[in-house]
């Protein structure tokens, strides 16, 4: 049976979904998950916590699977949003008044520190093209006046993975600066292993709502050991001595859904190996229908020096034509989206080649049209 006859109420067999890198469809069972939460609800009233904890930890233990950080202390929140915020607030930011940065951060990173800067915070934005060098130029710019390094393990809009973020991780410690990393972009399509990237002093920031299938409101913050000596001033009402990370009272279903899926991912195989095997499959097959079309470069192209290994889990297209192709193909059918000059194809595990190659085959007829106009 293919792994599509797990995905019916989103019908991916039927539809082009290429947008993995944002949305992936949840399997059959994230439905039981959300009627489980609410059969719990209307069961156990006030009552229902204790089961919605149990879910919210199937969550934590998932997160460090994910980052093989089995002994690792993961606080839960609704947004990536929600974290950040809550891990600047415990941040030094009298006497380290210095954010180090790129400039190509997804807007959760984005707008927070444009706010700070705003109220008089040195933040610093460091290009982050080209991406082989990036760490190399963060480290450089970390001094002793620096509170943190924000910085994505795979960039956004492009699918670049950042390479060598130990060195960066090595820049901090000498000064005392933080590190968080957001690997919303990574879990899911390429594995992560703290201590093997050397990591492990690192605040990892990341999310289920796009490889990992999880839905809205499951976003994690992984914390350092270190975290203990830190307390943040922005925390919600379950926050005490014992977890002063802890947020307020939410939603659980979210909780519901991710356990399903989590527990779905390991019955069907669906390891970071697993996935990564998939991911690089379904680029390459993606890449190549897309170089057979030939197209002019200054209609639309790709990154062709970036090796294979160095790109996560979508198709970055770069064309000045970015939107319009995207509403061209999303009248033939085919979903994708796009951020700035960049078209994004994500595919998905669910997803066949022949539903791929027949997506390439609608850009060629988009892109036609395009020079036509």
């Amino acid at each position: 049976m293919s792994l599509a006859a797990h995905y019916t109420h989103f019908r991916v067999a039927e539809r082009l979904l290429l947008t993995g890198h944002s949305h992936q469809a949840w399997p059959d069972v994230a439905r039981e998950g959300v009627v489980e939460a609410y059969d719990d609800a209307a069961r156990e009233v006030g009552a229902k916590w204790d089961r919605a904890e149990a879910k919210a930890e199937r969550l934590r233990a998932g997160v460090r699977l994910l980052l093989d950080d089995p002994a690792g202390t993961v606080a839960l929140g609704a947004s990536t949003h929600d974290l950040l915020l809550r891990f600047l607030s415990a941040l030094d930011l009298r006497t380290r008044p210095r954010i180090v940065t790129t400039d190509a951060e997804f807007h959760s990173a984005r707008h927070l520190l444009d706010n700070l800067a705003t109220a008089g915070l040195d933040v610093a934005r460091v290009p982050a093209h080209p991406v082989a060098s990036l760490a190399e130029r963060l480290a450089a710019a970390v001094d002793d006046r620096t509170a943190a390094v924000v910085v994505s393990s795979v960039l956004y809009a492009t699918s670049q993975v950042v390479p060598d973020l130990d060195a960066v991780a090595a820049a901090c410690a000498r000064t005392g600066a933080e590190l968080l990393v957001d690997a919303y972009h990574q879990l899911g399509v390429v594995p992560l292993g703290l201590g093997a990237a050397g990591l492990g002093e690192a605040w990892v920031v990341g999310g289920g709502y796009k490889y990992l299938q999880l839905g809205e409101g499951c976003c994690f913050l992984r914390l350092p050991p270190h975290a203990a000596g830190l307390r943040p001033l922005v925390s919600g009402w379950y926050a005490d001595e014992r977890d002063p990370w802890a947020g307020a009272t939410y939603d659980p279903t979210s909780h519901y859904r991710a356990a399903r899926v989590l527990d779905f991912f390991a019955e069907q195989g669906l390891t970071p190996p697993r996935l990564r095997e998939i991911a690089l499959h379904q680029r390459g097959v993606l890449t190549t229908a897309f170089d057979a079309l030939d197209l002019p470069p200054g209609l639309v192209t790709r990154d062709r020096e970036t090796p294979a290994e160095g790109f996560g889990g979508f198709l970055a297209l770069r064309s000045p034509h970015a939107a319009g192709l995207q509403r061209a193909l999303a009248a033939r059918g085919v979903s994708t989206d796009c951020r700035g000059t960049f078209l994004r194809l994500g595919p998905a595990p669910y997803l066949r080649e022949d539903q791929l190659t027949a997506a390439i085959a609608a850009l060629a007829e988009a892109a036609a049209a395009q020079k036509t106009a």
